[in-house]
């Protein structure tokens, strides 16, 4: 049986204010993480600081990356229907699947340099000029 101060006996705003709590935490930290990700890619001081390249590149590949595996998983669909609804003919398909599977999943100090540009969309590996040695 539950006591008179036991949650069981708690108004619908009390336990409200309980859960409500979550929310706005997550809403806090998602604005903390959008002021150090604007901070740290705005400041011109720190352009020159290698950790602070990285830090900034890997913020913004935690927006970054989410969207194109989404747009290269919903790619490789419609590829694929395509493929099938041609009579599998991989001329119709390649196009597409090139174009959203390959490119770049994440950001990296180089793209935010401006030295490379971030390719969303990928190319056909036939029509790519050769890549820098890593």
């Amino acid at each position: 049986m539950a006591s008179p101060g036991s949650c069981a006996n708690a108004t619908d705003e009390e336990r409200g204010s309980v859960k409500n709590k979550t929310p706005k935490r997550r809403g806090l930290a998602q604005a903390l993480l959008l002021g150090l990700l604007v901070s740290v890619v705005a400041s011109p001081a720190q352009a020159d600081s290698e950790p602070a390249m990285g830090a900034a590149a890997a913020l913004c590949s935690l927006v970054y990356s989410p969207a194109k595996l989404a747009f290269a998983g919903l790619g490789t669909v419609v590829s694929g229907l395509a493929w099938a609804m041609t009579g599998f003919d991989g001329d119709v398909a390649r196009p597409i699947f090139y174009s959203a599977v390959r490119g770049d999943y994440v950001i990296t100090p180089s793209h935010l340099e401006g030295r490379r540009p971030v390719e969303f969309v990928g190319r056909d590996p036939r029509d790519e000029p050769p890549r820098d040695a890593w």
